[in-house]
């Protein structure tokens, strides 16, 4: 004789079966949806920085030149002067979108443009474009390929000797370009920075 005794026994039906499948499946489904959205906003962010790099790196500026500094003799630089082009393979830049600014270990500023860009003479805490120099005659403040700025950043205080300082030009939407410099041990009326 067979004893069953208290035993409870349930028999694992086809229809528990199914439900169980259903739910395994539904949660893969979520799951995988949850995944490749998050594939997608990815690849999409990844682009983005992509394409700002590349815009970046398109309207970059380069150092043309040497950079030299015009002063009192025995005593302060008052202006800095350099030349800028567009790096190779770049975008014209907008100069009237350019932000210059100076900072030496003491001073930080940035420096306003001259009422309409361009002049011959700087006054204090003041940039200007000094000279254009392009193959097509124009006299617009864009900075094409093959075109050369000279510029001159006139700070609000003077570089005195051995002065490290710093000139950062700064585009719209492009790279900064950094300009670091020491001022030389006996200051003269023409410096040369290297």
């Amino acid at each position: 004789m067979v004893n069953t005794g208290n035993r409870n026994e349930h028999a694992f039906t086809g229809l528990e079966a199914a439900i169980v499948l259903i739910a395994f499946v539904t949660v893969a489904a979520v799951f995988a949806y949850v995944v490749i959205g998050a594939g997608f906003f990815t690849t999409q962010k990844s682009q983005e920085v992509i394409h700002t790099g590349i815009g970046q790196a398109s309207s970059a500026l380069m150092l043309a030149g040497s950079v030299y500094g015009v002063g009192t003799p025995g005593s302060t630089i008052d202006m800095v002067n350099f030349s800028i082009s567009v790096a190779s393979g770049g975008t014209p830049i907008d100069i009237e979108k350019v932000v210059i600014t100076y900072s030496d270990k003491t001073h930080l500023e940035k420096l306003a443009p001259v009422p309409g860009y361009f002049s011959s003479s700087t006054t204090p805490g003041t940039w200007a474009i000094t000279e254009r120099q392009n193959e097509r005659g124009i006299s617009d403040n864009v900075l094409d390929k093959g075109e050369l700025f000279s510029i001159s950043a006139h700070p609000t205080t003077g570089i005195g000797k051995d002065t490290e300082f710093s000139i950062e030009v700064a585009p719209a939407g492009g790279a900064t370009m950094q300009i670091l410099r020491t001022a030389p041990s006996a200051i003269y009326a023409v410096n040369q920075f290297y």
